[in-house]
């Protein structure tokens, strides 16, 4: 399966990652499908946000419930990697869950997307539509 999203969401990740550096940025990818609409940041509450994320669990429930009600679904997740590494850190790894949800990476001005399945993370196919 592809994922698709706009130019604007990609370039919606790499402006908070370079806003939040040297920390890193999370959020949510919003969408429908194989699509993603939206992009939204969320609160890095992990206490060494230089090197970690945890998105704010308020958020990630509002999200669900959102969802529930009709929104948008939550396909998945972003972070950024201050360190430049656009790919999936051991910590990473052992922080997955396996559930087949979206994470995208962003590090040194790009994104990379990901798909954590039940082997670990694969390289996700992905389309960049205008807009």
């Amino acid at each position: 399966m592809e994922l698709e999203l706009t130019s604007g969401i990609e370039a919606t990740l790499i402006e908070e990652a370079a806003r939040a550096h040297p920390l890193e940025c999370c959020g949510l990818l919003l969408g429908q499908g194989a699509m993603i609409t939206a992009a939204q940041p969320v609160r890095n509450v992990h206490p060494d946000p230089a090197t970690h994320f945890e998105l704010d669990p308020a958020a990630l429930i509002a999200a669900h419930r959102a969802a529930r009600d009709g929104g948008p679904q939550v396909l998945g997740y972003y972070h950024s990697h201050p360190n430049g590494l656009a790919r999936p850190s051991a910590t990473d790894e052992s922080d997955a869950s396996g559930d087949g949800r979206v994470w995208a990476i962003v590090a040194a001005g790009r994104v990379s997307w990901w798909r954590d399945g039940p082997r670990g993370f694969e390289a996700l196919p992905t389309r960049v539509l205008p807009g």
